[in-house]
């Protein structure tokens, strides 16, 4: 047989082809082609080391995550968004089968059932949570989920401005500063001392528990903003809301909450699911996936994808997101885990973090020089103001192998964000308070 080349038809593999395909852009060279980026950022040198054998790579990845101060090895007490719970063993025995590890999009739903029916389930389970109307088959993670959420209201409600609570997460409204930078839309900071919000705007933001840990009353916050013809978009914990009253009962339109503490762990950051629910009324515009119930032409149940308004299917200027990459394996991780669970499990957990956070902070609130600055109700997490700066008490705790709380200093003079979760034992919290009175002590 002839060796012949393989010869791309996509790509351009001749000076001729590249001449062609640059004259069609209308550029002159490749170099112009790439002018807007910077011209440091352009084909850098690479310091990339020798090759190294299979065993030899092996090593030195395990030798870099030793050098992680990880949960397990350390006790911990930091929270802010990614959160320690128990992932029961049934979780990752599923979760881990063949079928579902390399779950993707179910473009073709005669061959995609499983999938569908699990993504299905994770809708039902995030309604039944939430106590929205419905739900869709997840988001990237819950920022980028509070964000679609504003960029949803704004469709429904009209306006070009989006006012945040200035109790949210400072991480999310930076998210929902970048969604919204090419959109035409004004994100605005409110507080509750002042609460008119300018004309034109179509939510407001809040979250619940608020970024320090604290409940808001999020019924007046949803009265307040739809007498001012705007929705409000609450962002909620997952096991908040299970203890809690939950955004259905508060009259929220637009949920988004981040589905990692529902048996997922931190993981450095992800890969994480965000939960997205709505109001009945406004499901067209919900960005995502949607799937749906059925019966096939013998009467059997079946699933397909109802709603998939992406830039994918329809046409740009009426999709809702340019969501593209699947969750459905997180989806799903979060599914088996709430399944497992039970509402009665799920409660329970919830008021095990609560109380257990709750004896961490009677215990800080003892020592001298230490003071909870914040009052209100919190679920599990408060604010704790340190008598050293923060950043130096972490460091003293990291010695005692415990990672101490949150730097909020910018918010709070000496402030530290503490977490605590049904994970932590007595012994665990008893040591952390007990470090912090050692290290307090030599202010």
């Amino acid at each position: 047989m002839e060796n012949r080349e393989f010869v791309s038809p996509y790509i351009p593999n001749t000076d001729e082809d590249r001449r062609k395909m640059l004259d069609a852009i209308g550029v002159d060279s490749v170099d112009e082609l790439f002018e807007d980026i910077p011209a440091e950022f352009r084909n850098p040198t690479l310091n990339l080391p020798a090759p190294k054998s299979e065993f030899e790579l092996k090593k030195y990845a395990q030798d870099l995550a030793a050098m992680n101060m990880v949960p397990g090895d350390y006790s911990c007490f930091l929270g802010a968004g990614a959160y320690r719970h128990h992932v029961p063993a049934i979780v990752r025995q599923i979760t881990s089968r063949s079928e579902y590890v390399t779950s993707y999009t179910p473009y073709q739903p005669e061959v995609s059932q499983g999938t569908l029916q699990t993504e299905f389930e994770f809708q039902t389970l995030c309604v039944q949570l939430t106590g929205m109307d419905v739900a869709n088959a997840g988001m990237y993670d819950g920022s980028t989920s509070l964000a679609e959420g504003a960029l949803m209201a704004v469709r429904v409600a009209g306006g070009s401005r989006v006012a945040v609570l200035d109790t949210v997460s400072p991480t999310y409204i930076k998210v929902l500063e970048i969604y919204t930078a090419c959109q035409g839309i004004e994100i605005y900071v409110v507080s509750h001392k002042d609460l008119d919000l300018k004309e034109d705007t179509g939510c407001l933001v809040a979250q619940q528990p608020n970024f320090f840990g604290y409940m808001e009353d999020m019924a007046a916050l949803a009265e307040r903003a739809h007498s001012q013809d705007a929705l409000i978009v609450a962002y909620a914990d997952p096991f908040a809301m299970a203890m809690f009253k939950p955004p259905g009962e508060y009259d929220a339109d637009i949920v988004a909450s981040e589905g990692q503490a529902l048996g997922i762990a931190p993981t450095f950051g992800g890969p994480y699911v965000g939960i997205f629910a709505c109001k009945r009324d406004y499901i067209r515009q919900m960005p995502g996936r949607i799937v749906g119930k059925t019966v096939d032409t013998r009467g059997r149940t079946a699933y397909v994808l109802t709603l998939q308004t992406r830039e994918q299917h329809i046409r740009r200027e009426r999709a809702t997101s340019n969501i593209c990459t699947s969750v459905a394996l997180i989806a799903l991780m979060a599914t088996v885990y709430m399944a497992a669970n039970g509402k009665r499990g799920m409660s329970h957990i919830s008021e095990l973090t609560y109380h257990k956070s709750h004896y961490l902070a009677s215990l800080i609130e003892k020592i001298p020089g230490y003071s909870l600055p914040i009052e209100g109700t919190f679920f599990q997490e408060f604010v704790v103001r340190c008598p050293l700066p923060v950043a130096e008490t972490n460091a003293r705790l990291l010695e005692r192998k415990i990672i101490g709380g949150l730097d909020i200093s910018e918010n709070v003079p000496n402030g530290m964000l503490v977490c605590a979760t049904e994970v932590n034992s007595r012994e665990e919290i008893e040591a952390f308070a007990n470090a912090l009175a050692e290290i307090g002590s030599g202010a």
